[in-house]
């Protein structure tokens, strides 16, 4: 079952700290995650995700 949004974690992109629940702006985070862990890798599933639709939109043309 997954928590509400509040309770889940996010990536401070300013401090680079994981925190949980709405602690900064929403500009200053990306998330929500389901767990500290995966907020931790935030910034490297970011890259891998537009990797990955980067691929899809030059196979679309």
């Amino acid at each position: 079952m997954s928590r509400d949004v509040e309770h889940q974690f996010w990536y401070n992109l300013n401090t680079g700290e994981v925190e949980e629940g709405f602690v900064s702006p929403a500009v200053e985070r990306v998330g929500p995650f389901e767990t500290r862990a995966e907020a931790e890798q935030a910034l490297e599933i970011l890259r891998a995700n537009s990797a990955k639709w980067a691929e899809e939109d030059a196979a679309e043309e």
